[in-house]
C-alpha cells in the first residue's frame, strides 16, 4: 500500500456554475446510507442532474461533450455546509480527479486532500476565461501543474494557488494518513515497544 505523488493532472474539464455549492447538493443526504463509498459516484449532484422521475435535467456532468472530463471547475465557497466525507468520495467515485474553484470550505478541502484530490484556487476573471475556453472546445486538455502552480489550457496559462500544506502533502505522497501509517509500521512498532505496549 503506497501513495503516489501527485504533481500534474491532465484531462478535459467541466464547469459546474454556482457559488455556495454545499455538500448536500454534491451528494444528497438520502445517499449516505450506502454500504461502500463506491456506490456514491452515480449519485453525484443527483438532485440537480435528475428530476423526481429520474429523467435527465441536462446537467453539465451528463453532457456528451464533457464525457470523460476529470477536472471539475466551479465558483466560490465550494463544498460548504455539513462536513460529510461522502461529498469528496462521490466526486472521486464519479471519476473526477481535481477541483478548481474560487474558494473551498475548510473541511471539504481537507477531506479532498486526504483522497488525493487537489483543490486549487483560481481568481474569478481567469476562471471565467477558462470556462469560456472549455465551452468553445470541450475536448481542450487542461493541465494542472501543482508544482508550478499553473493551469494550462489552449495555450493559455493561468495562475493558481493552493494551501501550502496540501500542496506539499500531494507532491510528497503524504496526503493519506492511513497510507502513511501503513508505510511506517516499523516505527509504530518501535514506539509501542519503547512505551511498553508491545
Amino acid at each position: 500500500m503506497t501513495g503516489n505523488s501527485i504533481s500534474k493532472i491532465n484531462s478535459k474539464g467541466v464547469y459546474v456554475k454556482g457559488n455556495d455549492i454545499d455538500t448536500d447538493r454534491i451528494i444528497p443526504a438520502r445517499f449516505l446510507k450506502c454500504v461502500t463509498f463506491d456506490e456514491l459516484g452515480p449519485a453525484l449532484f443527483y438532485d440537480v442532474r435528475f428530476d423526481a422521475n429520474g429523467q435527465s435535467l441536462n446537467h453539465p456532468l451528463d453532457a456528451p461533450e464533457h464525457a470523460g472530463a476529470e477536472i471539475l471547475i466551479s465558483d466560490a465557497n465550494f463544498g460548504c455546509g455539513s462536513s460529510r466525507e461522502h461529498a469528496p468520495q462521490a466526486i472521486q467515485k464519479f471519476g473526477l480527479k481535481a477541483v478548481i474553484a474560487e474558494s473551498f470550505a475548510e473541511i471539504f478541502h481537507g477531506n479532498c486532500t486526504t483522497l488525493g484530490i487537489p483543490c486549487v484556487v483560481m481568481a474569478t476573471q481567469e476562471r471565467m476565461k477558462l470556462a469560456e475556453l472549455i465551452a468553445a472546445d470541450p475536448n481542450a486538455e487542461l493541465i494542472i501543474d501543482i508544482e508550478a502552480l499553473k493551469v494550462i489550457c489552449a495555450n493559455n496559462i493561468f495562475t493558481i494557488t493552493m494551501k501550502t500544506s496540501a500542496r506539499e502533502a500531494l507532491l510528497s505522497a503524504n496526503y493519506d494518513p492511513l497510507d502513511t501509517l501503513m508505510r511506517t509500521l516499523d516505527k509504530v512498532d518501535q514506539t509501542a515497544q519503547r512505551l511498553g505496549y508491545a
